[in-house]
C-alpha cells in the first residue's frame, strides 16, 4: 500500500521537478515569480493525468508489482477463503 502511495507521489511530482529543471535551465532560478498561473496550471494538469494514467495501468495493465492487487474473501466450493494480495 505505501509503495503504491510513493508510486503515485512520485509520477504527480513528476511534473513539477521537470518545470523546475527547465526554469533552472533556462533563467538561472526557480524562484515563484518564474512560476505563471498558465505554467503552473499546464504542469498541474499534466500531474493529475499522469496519476489517472499511473492508476489506471497499474490497475488494469500488465505492469503492476506484485502483491499490489487485492483480492477479496471468497466462499469456494463450501470452503471460505481470506482476502489476499497477489
Amino acid at each position: 500500500m505505501v509503495r503504491s502511495l510513493l508510486l503515485e507521489l512520485g509520477l504527480f511530482l513528476t511534473p513539477f521537478v521537470l518545470y523546475g529543471a527547465l526554469l533552472l535551465a533556462t533563467k538561472g532560478s526557480v524562484v515563484p515569480e518564474h512560476w505563471s498561473l498558465r505554467a503552473l496550471a499546464g504542469v498541474v494538469a499534466a500531474a493529475v493525468a499522469l496519476v489517472v494514467l499511473g492508476l489506471f495501468l497499474f490497475e488494469h495493465g500488465h505492469v503492476a508489482p506484485p502483491g499490489s492487487h487485492y483480492v477479496p474473501a471468497q466462499t469456494k466450493d463450501g470452503v471460505f477463503v481470506p482476502g489476499h494480495s497477489e
